[in-house]
């Protein structure tokens, strides 16, 4: 006998097949503190800003947000509450496109993609939300989870809590584990053989520089770094330099992928990185490149090339995402996000043995419910 699926089949009936309109649409700022001081490559930081958005229709509710500046709220509850209320809730897409003719003036890489990208997610939930279905089933999955890294390893992290932290992911049986590089690169050598004794000889170690070196010392770093194994060397320069990134692709160590595309914040910017054979592996944000829609139109340029993708961040919407993503690599599990989600909703995955992130197909929409007397105190006036 056939099991039975968890969730209920959608059966369309004349109100469902007719445009729901979008009702209301709201956003809102929280400022959440580290658990420690952070820093990589280029950056310090000591909290990290999510903008939560809703959206109403049907009686039903969708969630989304973003990791930007409290502006993006602002966008949010402006120029694109204008455009997406009173819109069909069943067509996330035509949101989408919406959206974006309406920024024209405003400019849309940065802060006002990452507002299109949380409101878009918000859409995609309450779209599945109102036919009753999980996320990942209203997305089209072509797989039952998402393979997932654990990513942190921050250079402010002292030996101690750097090993500490990468054992920590491996003991959950992530065999896979991402460390920052690059502020004082005399110190890699060293931070590199604490992780890699952390962690074992079987484990996958990638490194991260945030575009933190110039071309020729990334090349001389990424014979350094393949010397403990590291097999994904991540902005060796920053993304803007394409030529470089492809310069590094040709002559990284045998082993070593070069990945870079994190602050791609719409197609033209991918389109680009893969013209150029700029990177082995492409990345995508969730939260930076047009939320939901954005990436799966990644993926599909992806496609076209042979290419692989690798979701970048906000692990909660991204596992759902890389499901219905045909060259997925695989999905940054950030420690900071991780945290935030799990303060932040009810209902977050964690990872399985082997390293993956399962959607929960018993669930309508991201499966998440807002935990709001936990954020109120981080609340942006």
């Amino acid at each position: 006998m056939c099991a039975r699926p968890s969730w209920s089949p959608v059966v369309v009936t004349r109100s469902a097949a007719n445009a729901i309109p979008v009702e209301e649409l709201d956003a809102t700022a929280y400022e959440i503190p580290t658990d420690l001081p952070e820093s990589d490559g280029t950056l310090s930081w000591d909290s990290t800003t999510l903008v939560l958005v809703r959206a109403r229709a049907g009686g039903r509710s969708g969630i989304g947000y973003t990791c930007a500046g409290p502006s993006a709220a602002t966008v949010v509850r402006g120029e694109l509450s204008e455009v997406v209320r009173g819109g069909d809730a069943l067509t996330p897409p035509a949101s989408w496109q919406a959206m974006q003719r309406a920024v024209r003036n405003l400019g849309k890489p940065g802060v006002v993609a990452e507002a299109i990208s949380a409101v878009d997610i918000a859409l995609w939930d309450l779209h599945a939300r109102l036919l009753d279905l999980p996320l990942s089933v209203a997305l089209g999955a072509i797989r039952a989870a998402t393979p997932i890294y654990g990513s942190g390893g921050f250079t402010s992290y002292d030996d101690e809590t750097l090993a500490e932290q990468l054992a920590g992911w491996v003991r959950e049986g992530i065999p896979r584990v991402k460390m920052k590089v690059g502020r004082e690169p005399r110190d890699d050598p060293r931070r590199l053989e604490v992780a890699r004794s952390a962690i074992g000889e079987q484990p996958q170690l990638f490194v991260d520089a945030n575009g933190a070196y110039g071309r020729t010392e990334a090349a001389g770093r990424a014979a350094e770094f393949a010397e403990f194994g590291v097999s994904w060397l991540e902005e060796p320069v920053t993304s803007d330099d394409l030529e470089g990134l492809h310069l590094l692709r040709d002559r990284a160590p045998v082993g070593m992928d070069i990945a870079a595309g994190e602050y791609g914040y719409h197609l033209p910017c991918f389109h680009r990185m893969l013209a150029a054979e700029a990177v082995d592996c492409l990345q995508a944000d969730v939260t930076r490149c047009l939320g939901i829609s954005g990436p799966l139109r990644t993926a599909a340029l992806c496609d076209a090339r042979g290419v692989e993708l690798s979701l970048h961040c906000a692990p909660q919407v991204s596992a759902q995402v890389g499901t219905a993503v045909w060259h997925l690599r695989h999905l940054e599990h950030f420690h900071d996000h991780v945290r935030i989600e799990r303060i932040a909703f009810d209902g977050a995955l964690v990872p399985e043995p082997g390293g993956l992130l399962r959607p929960d197909r018993s669930r309508q929409g991201l499966g998440l419910e807002v935990r709001h007397a936990d954020l109120e105190r981080f609340r942006v006036p």
